[in-house]
């Protein structure tokens, strides 16, 4: 029945401490990088990226403009229907213009990929992608961010903006859903 799920456990995977520290030094590597622009775009997909662009970009020191883009392959699943939707497009221009994507996981990468493919074909100066999370296991598209916060391995992870079927996107740390009727 639609709705309706089985009750389920989530194990810490990534504690809140380790991804503020890792935060701090993802963005040290993005000034680095970007040093020298007169306003970076970072761009956010939503939904799952929202705490982790809001951190990450209180830890740049560069000056910020901040736009979102809303990209879905998932729904209310765990697994992706590999049909990438956009649902809500970008505000601003970003034609000749460094950008910054800001991914919350990269698993099956056909929305990055997706993703990639439409912002470059506005013709932004330079674009970069940062990715919280990063699912190698999961590929099915071959695209890569240029920073990554952590690679985890092929499990269903939430918290830290992150959800399964709109729950769990207020934890601060980032967890393993497991279903308590499945044998390890």
């Amino acid at each position: 029945m639609a709705g309706i799920q089985r009750p389920y456990v989530i194990d810490e995977m990534i504690s809140a401490k380790a991804i503020a520290a890792r935060i701090e030094v993802l963005a040290r590597e993005i000034d680095r990088t970007f040093a020298g622009t007169e306003k970076l775009v970072v761009v956010g997909l939503l939904r799952g990226s929202f705490i982790f662009i809001a951190d990450l970009v209180r830890e740049l020191s560069l000056p910020v403009e901040v736009d979102f883009l809303e990209a879905s392959s998932y729904g209310d699943q765990m697994h992706s229907t590999r049909e990438v939707k956009i649902l809500k497009d970008l505000r601003g221009e970003i034609a000749g213009r460094d950008v910054l994507v800001v991914e919350d996981i990269v698993d099956t990468g056909f929305t990055l990929s997706h993703v990639i493919r439409l912002l470059k074909s506005r013709e932004p100066r330079r674009m970069e992608v940062c990715a919280l999370l990063d699912k190698p296991a999961r590929r099915e598209v071959e695209v890569r961010a240029t920073w990554t916060g952590f690679e985890i391995p092929d499990e269903f992870v939430v918290g830290y903006g992150i959800d399964y079927a709109q729950r769990n996107r207020n934890l601060p740390f980032i967890g393993k859903v497991r279903f308590p009727d499945e044998t390890p």
